[in-house]
């Protein structure tokens, strides 16, 4: 007789490892995630937009265009679909778009404008830096905002607030603080752009002291570039250079700051890297740009993408602002600030007068 014994045999699966599982659900916890910042960068982006057509239109200045069709945006800040999108616009993205900022920069350029000239502008910054720390104590304002405000001076204007902005502690004041910064250096900046050209043709510069002067007083690039090319080609070029050693700059100040508020011991949350992570990128991208791996056609689309980037987390900062609590700053930001230009202004004229 033959006896039939039955095997229960396992299911396959049991015996595979589960690894279309684990997949599936990053999967679907990435889409959650995207569905949920969607809302919020469509309404940055669409902001941006708005501005970069003013600007072009009308010939004002985009961060401040970006910024105040932000600030009337602002119920979408407060409550639904938006938010999380909007906060994720004002800080991801804008390290996105300060990082690309080394796309701009190469090693050769900033050697091209030999070690006095390096040594006064990079002093320049420093001290600038310094006279706003020591006055907004004079002033009755927190070191912090000394710092944002020197550094958005000394180095490149919005892009330096914002990149400074995300290294510093952050309390209740911080975005009005930034807000209040960017509109600031923004406007002092076209002021500059309109003002500068005819002071230095008032004191008798030549073409290249012209540009050291423009190059290291005006906040943003962009005004830069519109007062040097308006005397001439040569004030233009070395304008831009000036500026662009005042924009590296971002990554020793931000270092020293990340170093010294690790030291600070103020109870928050410190980063793991003494350096943070768009600094990195930041120099990496000097280094890729200076190697001549990147094309034109990659420099020209990395600027543009990193000045997307900037309007748009611009846009969204100012849909995070109250326009009341930016209203009840006071007369002594203002103060500090103005104070800062004209301390930049006359520590740089007086080294292109002492250069010749």
């Amino acid at each position: 007789m033959t006896i039939k014994q039955h095997h229960t045999i396992p299911p396959v699966h049991s015996q595979l490892p589960d690894t279309a599982q684990p997949s599936s659900s990053w999967l679907i916890r990435r889409q959650q995630k995207f569905n949920l910042l969607l809302p919020g960068i469509v309404a940055a982006l669409i902001v941006a937009a708005s501005a970069a057509f003013l600007s072009e239109h009308y010939g004002a200045p985009v961060m401040l265009m970006a910024l105040l069709l932000g600030m009337a945006l602002g119920f979408l800040s407060e409550e639904g679909r938006a938010v999380a999108g909007i906060r994720f616009t004002s800080s991801t993205i804008l390290r996105g778009g300060v990082a690309l900022l080394g796309m701009r920069i190469t090693v050769e350029q900033i050697l091209s404008l030999g070690g006095t000239l390096m040594a006064v502008v990079i002093g320049a910054v420093f001290l600038t830096i310094s006279f706003g720390i020591i006055l907004s104590r004079l002033l009755g304002q927190s070191r912090d905002f000394g710092i944002l405000s020197g550094g958005s001076v000394g180095i490149c204007g919005a892009s330096a607030a914002l990149a400074i902005s995300a290294v510093l502690p952050q309390d209740k004041d911080s975005e009005r603080n930034i807000i209040f910064t960017v509109i600031s250096v923004t406007a002092l900046s076209t002021i500059a752009m309109i003002a500068y050209p005819p002071i230095a043709q008032w004191l008798g510069l030549d073409a290249h002291q012209a540009g050291i002067f423009l190059g290291a007083t005006i906040h943003d690039v962009a005004q830069v570039v519109g007062a040097g090319y308006s005397m001439s080609q040569d004030t233009g070029d070395t304008a831009t250079v000036v500026k662009l050693l005042r924009v590296a700059m971002l990554v020793p100040i931000v270092f020293s700051l990340s170093l010294l508020l690790r030291k600070r011991g103020d109870g928050g949350p410190r980063p793991a890297l003494p350096l943070p992570l768009f600094i990195i990128f930041f120099v990496l991208f000097v280094a890729i740009n200076s190697s001549g791996i990147a094309s034109t056609q990659v420099q020209a689309l990395a600027g543009d993408v990193s000045r997307w980037c900037l309007v748009t987390a611009i846009a969204a900062l100012g849909m995070k602002t109250s326009l009341k609590a930016l209203l009840e700053v006071g007369w002594r930001p203002a103060t500090l600030l103005v104070s800062e230009t004209l301390f930049l202004a006359t520590i740089i004229l007086f080294a292109v007068k002492w250069l010749g």
